[in-house]
């Protein structure tokens, strides 16, 4: 699943006019790219979650038949869920197997190829060393475990792999994902890795113009 519902406020006035997953980065859209990098995985069935001008991203990927894969579309409006919020309403589109989700916002080369989930584990989290801009991090990780409170901590990456069990009992609506996930901590259920790649948050103009440059 690629999350591409929300507004992109911090990117306004670009994303004024066009939902931020379509935003050019390197040549091509954000958005394009992770499809592109999933169907190299050997990903073949995609799913995306639309909301603001999320008609904009259906008519630019369709069904995904020119990149090799298949996508199906997630609608939220006239409110976006949040990131488990909209997992939760996609949720028959990914079970019953484990299903990765990637951020529509990050830029990265991280081989999702690698992507894996330990049988005990509902939720398997790569994290990044903690950019300029998020100094304090997300989560700690010790022995392979993300922790949900560590003296030192890393960045979440916004790339994941999760279990349907993760959400069950979970209604419909609006939800962050973070309380989902220290929960899955809290039972030692949240496996992670740390990955010191290519990888940029593109969450404002400033970012998206430096990462344009640094070519």
């Amino acid at each position: 699943m690629i999350l591409a519902a929300g507004r992109g406020e911090r990117m306004r006035p670009l994303t004024d006019s066009m939902p931020k997953p379509l935003l050019i980065a390197r040549g091509a859209p954000l958005i394009e790219h992770h499809v592109r990098a999933l169907s190299r995985a050997g990903i073949a069935k995609i799913t995306v979650n639309l909301c603001w001008r999320g008609s904009q991203i259906r008519d630019f990927l369709g069904d995904g038949s020119k990149y090799g894969v298949s996508i199906r579309y997630s609608d939220e409006a006239p409110q976006a869920l949040e990131a488990a919020g909209g997992i939760v309403r996609a949720l028959a589109h990914l079970a019953p197997g484990p299903f990765a989700v990637v951020n529509g916002d990050i830029f990265t080369d991280y081989p999702l190829e690698n992507l894996a989930i330990n049988p005990e584990a509902d939720a398997h989290l790569v994290l990044v060393p903690n950019p300029p801009q998020h100094p304090d991090g997300d989560f700690g990780l010790e022995a392979g475990l993300a922790l949900a409170s560590a003296p030192s901590r890393f960045t979440f990456s916004g790339i994941a792999v999760y279990r349907e069990r993760l959400f069950a009992g979970l209604a419909d609506g609006v939800r962050p994902l973070k309380p989902v996930l220290t929960g899955a901590m809290q039972t030692k259920r949240c496996t992670a890795e740390l990955y010191r790649g290519l990888w940029e948050d593109v969450g404002t103009a400033e970012r998206l113009s430096a990462l344009n440059a640094a070519r």
